[in-house]
């Protein structure tokens, strides 16, 4: 009894499994509706709901170029809350589906614009800092006479100055646990790749110090030179003057005026 059963059960499922499974589409929602929805709610502030029915639109438009309006702005709004992955997410996609889009020049700017906005302060990991001067580099070399490339341009002379500033962060650790030739190659760096940069005086300067330190005098006189012959009137050459020239008294006042005024010009710049 329990066979038979069981062999009922069987045909049973073997042939409602035969039947054919009706697919009913869901109806196709208005996109102008959807995006007029979701730029009221955009010029509100609500970047979230907005960006919610901007990408609705851009899944039910028909005509590509309403799409790519909707997808950028979608990704904008993803910016405007602070969702920098999801907003780099979405504009990549775009550049990907929109090639040919008119707005695809402002995609790429937004795309170094949230990078450069992810940037920390030179104690912190350094690869942010370079995946942003590569962003803009490309930016300022497809793009160079547009109107962005201005702003970036303002903002890639920041970068390379937070760059300078973390090499001279990481040689000044090496200085103070006396790893001198990681410290001299880091100081290197500074003097041949970021030369036009703030920090440029003071590394040679550790330069002065760190060879006259290792008695390697004709080096420590070889950066003297290049630091007196470019800066002469600066601080950090009085101070490499004083390193080799023993008799040579330092005015601190006037060394105090001028690093209270450089700092205050690096403040202003990065703010």
């Amino acid at each position: 009894m329990p066979v038979r059963i069981f062999l009922i059960f069987f045909l049973i499922l073997v042939s409602c499994s035969k039947q054919e499974v009706k697919y009913e589409p869901k109806p196709r929602l208005d996109p102008y509706k959807l995006y007029e929805e979701g730029y009221e709610a955009f010029e509100k502030g609500d970047y979230f709901f907005a960006q919610k029915k901007f990408s609705e639109a851009e899944l039910n438009f028909e005509i590509v170029e309403y799409a790519a309006k909707a997808s950028i702005m979608s990704s904008y709004c993803f910016y405007g809350i602070n969702m920098y992955s999801l907003a780099l997410e979405g504009l990549e996609s775009f550049i990907k589906k929109y090639p040919a889009n008119k707005n695809i020049i402002y995609a790429h700017y937004l795309e170094a614009l949230i990078y450069f906005e992810q940037i920390s302060d030179e104690k912190k990991d350094v690869e942010p800092i370079i995946k942003t001067k590569e962003k803009i580099d490309f930016f300022l070399k497809q793009y160079p006479n547009n109107d962005y490339a201005l702003d970036l341009k303002f903002k890639r002379e920041l970068i390379i100055n937070q760059i300078a500033a973390k090499e001279l962060y990481v040689a000044k650790y090496y200085i103070s646990v006396k790893k001198w030739i990681p410290a001299i190659n880091r100081l290197k760096i500074i003097v041949k790749d970021y030369n036009q940069t703030i920090f440029i005086e003071e590394a040679l300067h550790r330069l002065v110090e760190i060879h006259y330190y290792l008695g390697l005098e004709n080096e420590a006189k070889k950066y003297a030179k290049i630091l007196g012959y470019n800066y002469n009137s600066s601080e950090w050459f009085e101070q490499s003057y004083k390193i080799i020239n023993k008799e040579y008294v330092l005015d601190n006042k006037k060394n105090e005026k001028k690093n209270t005024g450089l700092f205050k010009k690096i403040i202003k710049k990065i703010k």
